[in-house]
């Protein structure tokens, strides 16, 4: 990959760099050679199965860790320093608050560590938390603590802030309304990096997707281009041919699940249901599905479909 020099892709002077980047923990590489600049004004969606290296890329940018290899820049700055992390705010998977303490008290102690915090009050109102400000965090149920654990990542009026999979443990309902503060925060001038390894939320979210997996950058592309890339579907039937059906074209990747019962992942299942159905070759018991997000990613890079930006 190229060398970062703190600009981004389209000129703008990056708000956060790694150049180069690998990160070891012992004889595990959790990220292997990443180079990648975020750029002011964005919503940048970083996706990935579970340990593709997404919260490491984070935990770096926070200088909660510290490179094996390569650099790591924060307004221009070491992110270990306290003074690059003043314009940052972040809300990490799982978040400890202090139980006894009640919401209000929460927003106001975190919001003293900046210089020109927003008040309990209107974030409270952003987040939709105003009346849980007097009750205690320890009688919050898991989804409010989570919404709470989001809102304080943007108390600071922050300019880049990092968000580690923000909706774990919020129903439906709930995940759509955060979408809807983000995106709000995002018009305000935040530049929001959001993880994930559901795809419909990067979707509702980003402008730009880096996809990750085992620890690399897969993938550098608009919203738009990247989904094309994961949007595979799975055709599982039952043949006794499985050779002559693994030869047709379109397949990304097959898997045995015994002698006569293949799944098959593929781009265009509409296409291969054409080529199966024409090659007169014997199955049964047809089924078709979208992949997740994890078997897309196996398809993808077992195909070579997904190459790391040069």
């Amino acid at each position: 990959m190229t060398a970062m020099t703190g600009m981004g892709r389209t000129g703008m002077t990056a708000l956060a760099t790694l150049d180069g980047v690998t990160r070891r923990y012992g004889d595990i590489t959790a990220v292997d050679d990443v180079s990648l600049a975020i750029e002011p004004g964005t919503i940048l969606g970083l996706l990935g199965p579970n340990g593709a290296g997404k919260s490491t890329v984070l935990s770096l940018l926070q200088g909660l860790r510290r490179p094996t290899v390569g650099a790591v820049r924060l307004f221009g700055g070491d992110p270990r320093d306290a003074a690059s992390r003043r314009a940052l705010g972040s809300t990490p998977q799982e978040t400890a608050l202090p139980p006894t303490l009640r919401v209000g008290e929460v927003m106001d102690f975190v919001g003293r560590h900046f210089p020109e915090p927003l008040s309990p009050a209107e974030l409270a109102d952003e987040f939709g938390l105003t009346d849980l400000l007097r009750r205690q965090t320890g009688a919050l149920s898991g989804g409010q603590r989570r919404r709470l654990s989001v809102a304080l990542a943007f108390v600071g009026r922050p300019r880049l802030v990092l968000l580690d999979e923000p909706t774990t443990g919020l129903d439906v309902d709930a995940r759509r309304t955060l979408w809807q503060v983000l995106r709000r925060q995002h018009e305000a001038g935040a530049t929001v990096v959001v993880t994930s390894h559901y795809l419909e939320e990067i979707e509702a979210l980003a402008e730009r997707v880096v996809v990750m997996g085992a620890g690399r950058v897969l993938a550098d592309d608009t919203l738009g281009n990247v989904v094309g890339r994961v949007g595979l579907r799975l055709v599982g039937l039952r043949t006794s041919d499985p050779a002559a059906i693994e030869a047709l074209p379109g397949i990304l990747r097959s898997d045995r699940e015994d002698d006569d019962v293949l799944t098959l992942s593929v781009q265009d299942s509409d296409a291969f249901l054409v080529a199966l159905v024409r090659s007169g070759l014997p199955f049964a018991d047809l089924t078709v599905r979208g992949a997740t997000l994890e078997e897309a990613f196996l398809s993808l890079t077992a195909s070579s479909r997904l190459e790391p930006r040069p």
